[in-house]
């Protein structure tokens, strides 16, 4: 009995035995099947194509059954085909963006324009502080010391319009259109004069009709005349920086030999300003330089060619004549440009800076004025007497040291910045 319970507990061992060698047979078989289907993968798969392992279809069959296969790094293989799909999108829609960019640019361009204008009226503001305290604030006491309008407020307005060098002819006119605007529209309170005398100002430089405009159409020669310590040097090269950041092609004539570094102080400016300078050694002909400068001008086709002169007093015959034969020689070697011949003045002068106007524009037909050192002094009532008395625009003014402190002159904004009362 207990021999045939032993002998069946022995055989169901030996079959316990015999199944867990059979079962560990199958996982060794399924282990050896498995290893030559790894090395066949890594060896017909190069790294370098990781797309043909998700187009292979056995690989995607075991991908699910084997751990080896299904790794993150294959997704983030196909991570870069998503993104240049999103890229290409991305690409289209910015097209569409950039063709939109022009309209809206087009838009933005008047603005541009309005800020730059606000900036140009704030410097031409900030230039006139001496003058407006002169006059302006001179103007808003005596109106502040009356109770009632009467001939001796308008007195004492003469007085201060005179004094900022106005000028005695038009100050004059002035305070007679100021008389009969009172009268007329029945102006008793003081402090309605100020407005009313500053509508009469702009009045007097409206009826000029002058063009502050240079002529820069192709081909234009500017000649700059002045005496010396007004500032020609330093005008030609805002002005030629002026001319080249609108596209004109600009070319500088050296012609004042007379006076010690003139010419390296020209070339200075012209390296700052981006344009050539044509010159001579230092005493030569000026009016040699002029003839290689236009002929320079002409080969190269420049659109504006800018001539610096001698300084020369207005008192002195000879030197105006040496101005009248580079006048000449322009005119015989190039008379199909335009002129343009600019008077450059030094605004602290004043009235004498009208008699010196008076003499170059009997020389040389002067078809505008440029007012230097605006900004440093108080006598910009000067600005108003030019014009009225020579009828010859202003065409620029300096409110600055700086390359871009060159402003194209307007009379509103003149008078605008002038008459501005102080916050």
């Amino acid at each position: 009995m207990f021999k045939w319970i032993k002998d069946k507990f022995k055989s169901d061992e030996e079959k316990e035995e015999k199944i867990l060698e059979e079962s560990q047979e199958d996982k060794e078989l399924q282990e050896e099947d498995r290893k030559p289907e790894k090395n066949v993968e890594d060896a017909s798969v190069p790294e370098e194509s990781p797309h043909e392992e998700l187009d292979s279809k056995p690989i995607k069959e075991e991908a699910f059954d084997s751990k080896e296969l299904n790794q993150e790094p294959d997704l983030e293989e196909e991570s870069p085909l998503n993104l240049e799909e999103d890229q290409e999108i991305k690409t289209e829609e910015e097209l569409v963006q950039n063709e939109e960019d022009p309209i809206i640019k087009e838009e933005k361009d008047p603005d541009e324009e309005k800020e730059e204008s606000k900036g140009f009226f704030k410097k031409l503001t900030s230039g006139l502080a001496k003058t407006r305290k002169q006059m302006g604030q001179k103007i808003n006491q005596v109106l502040g010391a009356y109770v009632k309008v009467d001939d001796e407020l308008l007195d004492d307005l003469e007085d201060i319009l005179i004094s900022s060098d106005m000028g005695m002819e038009t100050t004059m006119e002035a305070i007679d259109r100021l008389k009969e605007r009172i009268i007329k529209d029945e102006i008793k309170d003081p402090n309605l004069v100020y407005p009313t005398l500053k509508s009469v100002i702009q009045e007097l430089l409206d009826e000029c009709e002058l063009d502050s405009t240079l002529t820069t159409t192709h081909p234009t020669i500017v000649l700059v005349v002045g005496v010396n310590g007004v500032g020609k040097t330093t005008t030609i090269g805002k002005l030629s920086s002026q001319l080249k950041t609108q596209g004109k092609t600009v070319l500088v004539a050296a012609a004042d030999t007379f006076r010690a570094a003139a010419i390296d102080q020209l070339k200075t400016w012209g390296q700052r300003a981006g344009v050539d300078v044509i010159s001579h050694s230092e005493g030569a002909d000026p009016a040699a330089v002029t003839y290689d400068a236009v002929q320079a001008a002409k080969a190269r086709d420049v659109d504006v060619l800018i001539v610096d002169t001698a300084g020369r007093l207005h008192n002195k015959s000879n030197l105006m004549k040496e101005l009248e034969k580079i006048g000449k020689i322009i005119e015989r070697e190039y008379p199909e440009a335009n002129r343009e011949n600019l008077l450059v003045l030094d605004a602290t002068t004043g009235q004498n800076a009208i008699i010196q106007a008076k003499t170059f524009n009997e020389a040389t037909n002067l078809t505008g004025f440029v007012l230097t050192k605006l900004d440093g002094t108080a006598k910009g009532g000067v600005v108003i007497g030019l014009q009225r008395e020579l009828r010859v625009p202003i065409k620029f003014i300096g409110v600055g040291e700086q390359i871009n402190d060159l402003q194209t002159f307007h009379s509103k904004d003149f008078v605008d910045a002038l008459f501005q009362e102080e916050s």
